[in-house]
């Protein structure tokens, strides 16, 4: 008796999606078989995996599975007219489904149907060769890629309007309704290349014809093409053994594991006739240094995969009269002669084209450990200093505004090393993680990630890593934080925004299909492929429930979701504050936190950007001295670190000497700070009275320890409370406040809108103490002020640096 071994899970990444289905679905009364049995087996997980996981469907004793070629699908019609005239009985329609035939599939994240070939197909009997009426009918279908199925951050190459790529291993075990109808799969393609922009691919024409043709083989999740002839390939799947085609494999593609190279070891004849042939301009090619050739020509290109029983009667003519280096004559063994026994032959390898084989050897090469951020590929900020006079100090405020993005992101590399090596691993592998960034405003959280996701997609484009599709979701744009299921389930579906507009969908509903999607598990297509996800100001994204922040961190932990999210926060323990146990374990351990920038590097920020405003001057004047640069960064460096905060002095102590035309000095700076610090703000929380700059400071304590802006009422009462023992010096009153006083100061501090309390029906309905409150000013200002008339134990309270 053999021993229950533990089944193994096929990896079922990068593959098209289908409409998930339940097991009800694999008993279809309108299809019978046409054949008998061609291959009887005992009965394995692999045969019943969907049936197990959608429902706990588990097969009866002495079970097996029984393989079939061909089953026929019998559909009534809608009645047809004539000459006005209804004619009462519907046309039934019969069609016939047979291994090795191509289909197109229902699926669900796309709007047209997928490409496919029917690889095998069963049921299961038992072992008595009983046939049930509800028996379960499982088609397994490998499929076809479009263009358009690809992710959009990938390597563009031009391609056919009705034109299909081949996957390697990608398969899925389907119910008979899923498949629609025939298609004709050629390698002569029908029309001329198609551009790049994303569109309905299954055009008038191709869809009446439904024809298709091929002519490469994918390995989607690295965007790496095959020589492919689809028709040797399919005559050599379909003389396979029974049993290979009930497993499926015979479908499948052997490639090279690694890009071939120039040997230098003994050649073989056949390599001998083809450098004779004088065709050598592939095999010779550096692709190290050149450019990579247009694959519009591919076509050209002879596949790999030819028929493998003509090859040696085809070739063993001309090989005896090629001169060769003789060999070295072996002994023989004094022994009867023996035959040797015929060897079943292996497939041939395909191999990649001549742009993957480019693509495959920039991979092998080891980056360095340490990646300094590259500049800009946009360039957008050089351009637009090409558009300024050539005035120093007008192109100096330029680059010093807090709106302009530099072209180099410095005092970063070695969080943006982080963060770049752990993206590019996680789609490298083609798994989902959660990247967890957090640090003050102002650190360059926002500005590092951009800097990351533009050097992911410069390398997607060009092959040096894996393709995938990116969507950023700010918590500051959407209206609610719902409404970031719409934005991602849009990206997600292929849907295209730039010609059709935002889908007209509720939250309720993109929830919905993106856990379909996501947790399709065996039902997976040729549209699922990686994606990036960045949710910048996560802050504002935490909900009462927490259903937002949960599902998004929940679905990267789902086996095979390919979804990377990114997220960025002004709260370095937003997790341990404010999320519940069931968020922060689907958090993970990847965390990367921002410190605030120290006066070294404040310095050096401002330096650079003022290097950029001298590029393509001669002998510019200095607009800042460096002694004020770096006045303004120790001051800063000292309260926050914000490096917003530094570029709007510097720039305007520019500002204010540019009449003078002359260099801004230490003395210029601390104007300029003396000016900031007596805005109205400033001016109006010196004003305050002691229990007023009490309440601002509890509220913005109760914001760094939820993490949110809107707090309850009920928190800032009780944080007050603690605040009176311990804000308060010896001349101060010690007396503890009523509730009904702290209600005089709170209408106080909202008639002079530096908080704003919710107000509405619904907030009239709520008790008191659960009404939000909100801060109205600006919060560092608000920080730095209460620590300056409070003093020392004050700043210790509120967090700031002294």
């Amino acid at each position: 008796m053999e021993s229950p071994v533990t089944p193994s899970r096929r990896s079922k990444r990068f593959q098209p999606l289908v409409t998930p289905v339940k097991t009800n679905a694999f008993v279809d009364k309108t299809v019978i078989w046409t054949d008998a049995p061609c291959y009887t087996r005992s009965i394995v997980y692999e045969d019943y995996q969907v049936l197990q996981e959608d429902e706990g469907w588990q097969p009866a004793p002495a079970m097996q599975t029984v393989f079939r070629k061909s089953f026929k699908r019998t559909k009534n019609m809608a009645p047809t007219s004539r000459k006005g005239l209804i004619t009462r009985r519907p046309a039934v329609e019969t069609e016939t489904f047979g291994v090795g035939d191509t289909v197109l599939v229902k699926t669900q994240s796309t709007k047209h149907p997928s490409v496919g070939v029917i690889a095998s197909m069963w049921e299961f009997q038992s072992k008595e060769g009983r046939e049930d009426d509800n028996s379960h009918m499982m088609i397994r279908v490998h499929w076809f890629q479009h263009p358009s199925e690809l992710p959009r951050v990938r390597a563009k190459r031009e391609h056919f309007e009705n034109e299909v790529y081949f996957t390697l291993v990608s398969q899925a075990i389907l119910p008979p309704s899923c498949i629609l109808s025939h298609c004709t799969i050629s390698e002569v393609p029908q029309a001329a290349p198609a551009t790049h922009k994303r569109s309905n691919w299954i055009s008038a024409a191709a869809e009446e014809k439904k024809v298709f043709c091929c002519r490469l083989a994918i390995e989607s999740r690295s965007n790496i093409y095959y020589d492919f002839n689809w028709e040797a390939h399919k005559q050599q799947a379909l003389a396979s053994s029974n049993e290979d085609l009930a497993n499926g494999t015979c479908w499948h593609v052997a490639v090279e594991t690694t890009p071939s190279r120039r040997r230098t070891r003994k050649r073989t004849k056949l390599q001998d006739i083809a450098e004779e042939s004088g065709d050598d301009s592939v095999r010779d090619r550096d692709y190290e240094n050149d450019e990579p050739p247009s694959e519009s020509d591919d076509h050209l290109v002879p596949s790999v995969v030819d028929d493998a029983s003509d090859n040696e009667t085809t070739l063993s003519g001309p090989i005896d009269d090629i001169p060769k280096t003789p060999s070295r004559k072996r002994k023989l063994a004094v022994s009867t002669p023996k035959s040797t026994p015929s060897k079943k032959r292996a497939p041939k390898l395909a191999a990649p084209t001549p742009h993957s084989k480019a693509a495959l050897r920039k991979r092998n090469r080891k980056a360095p450990t340490v990646r300094v951020p590259p500049p800009n590929l946009t360039q957008e900020h050089y351009n637009q200093l090409q558009n300024l006079p050539p005035d120093p100090w007008l192109r100096a405020m330029h680059v010093l505004h807090v709106a302009a993005r530099p072209d180099v992101l410095p005092c970063r590399e070695e969080e943006y090393s982080r963060v770049l090596r752990t993206v590019e691993e996680l789609l490298e592998e083609g798994s989902g993680g959660c990247v967890y960034i957090s640090g003050v405003p102002g650190t360059g959280k926002t500005a590092t990630v951009h800097a990351i996701v533009r050097e992911l997609k410069r390398m997607a484009e060009n092959n040096e890593t894996n393709p995938f599709t990116y969507v950023e979701i700010n918590g500051l744009r959407i209206p609610e934080p719902s409404a970031a299921y719409n934005l991602l389930w849009e990206t997600v579906s292929g849907h295209d925004v730039a010609s059709d507009g935002h889908l007209k969908t509720s939250a309720k509903e993109a929830l919905k299909q993106l856990t379909k999607h996501f947790s399709a598990g065996a039902r997976a297509g040729p549209a699922g492929h990686a994606c990036v996800v960045l949710m910048d100001e996560l802050d504002q994204l935490v909900t009462a429930k927490q259903d937002v922040v949960y599902n998004f961190f929940n679905w990267p932990t789902i086996a095979g979701s390919k979804l990377v999210v990114i997220a960025v926060a002004n709260t370095m323990d937003l997790p341990e504050r404010v999320m519940t146990g069931r968020v922060r374990s689907r958090l993970g351990m990847i965390r990367i936190n921002f410190q605030p920038y120290t006066t070294q590097q404040l310095e050096k920020i401002v330096h650079a950007r003022l290097k950029e405003a001298k590029d393509g001057l001669e002998e510019p004047p200095e607009v800042i001295n460096a002694d004020g640069v770096k006045f303004a960064a120790m001051k800063v460096s000292s309260i926050s670190g914000d490096a917003r905060r530094v570029l709007d002095i510097c720039r305007r102590a520019v500002e204010l000497v540019h009449p003078r035309r002359r260099a801004a000095r230490t003395e210029d700076v601390k104007e300029v700070i003396k000016v900031l610090q007596n805005s109205p703000t400033a001016a109006y929380l010196r004003d305050c009275s002691l229990h007023e700059r009490i309440m601002l400071a509890s509220l913005l304590r109760c914001i760094k320890r939820e993490g949110i802006e809107e707090i309850k009422w009920g928190e800032i009462e009780n944080q007050h409370i603690v605040y009176v023992e311990a804000l308060t010096s010896e001349g101060d009153p010690s007396r503890k406040p009523t509730p009904e006083e702290l209600g005089l100061v709170l209408d106080s501090l909202v008639a002079s809108r530096a908080m704003i309390i919710e107000d509405g029906v619904n907030a009239v309905r709520k008790p008191p103490r659960e009404r939000r409150v909100i801060l109205n000013l600006e919060q560092t200002e608000v920080e730095r002020m209460l620590s300056e008339v409070g003093g020392r134990t004050w700043a210790t309270a509120l967090g700031v640096g002294g």
